[in-house]
């Protein structure tokens, strides 16, 4: 069982930025990928972005060139920078773990966070 305890959300204006971040715990050695999606009230979740332990990352096309997602394998947390935020970006963003890149990447991991809030209004 791996536990995920999101922060940094919360109202930016358009234009800002925000750093999501998310801290593992539990089973982590079983966590190969950890990634983000988010979910607007009444649509599905949608994938913003993952990354390998080696590194290798997938963004979601409406995220790229302003979001990066990072990690600290020694300290078992995932990072979301977002830069130039729209309102659209406007939903509940979790944090995804899973062993399958594969799983994760089609929207199933086993690992879910709570979720935390980004508001993106003036």
């Amino acid at each position: 069982q791996v536990q995920l305890v999101e922060s940094g959300g919360g109202l930016v204006q358009p234009g800002g930025s925000l750093r999501l971040s998310c801290a593992a715990s539990g089973s982590i050695v079983s966590i190969n990928v950890l990634g983000w999606y988010r979910q607007v009230p009444g649509k599905q979740r949608e994938l913003v972005a993952a990354i390998t332990r080696g590194g290798s990352t997938n963004y979601a096309d409406f995220v790229k060139g302003r979001f990066t997602i990072s990690r600290d394998n020694a300290k078992n947390t995932v990072y979301l920078t977002m830069n130039i935020l729209k309102s659209e970006d406007t939903a509940v963003y979790y944090c995804t773990a899973d062993p399958s890149e594969l799983r994760l990447l089609q929207g199933n991991p086993r690992n879910w966070g709570q979720g935390t809030q980004v508001a993106v209004s003036s």
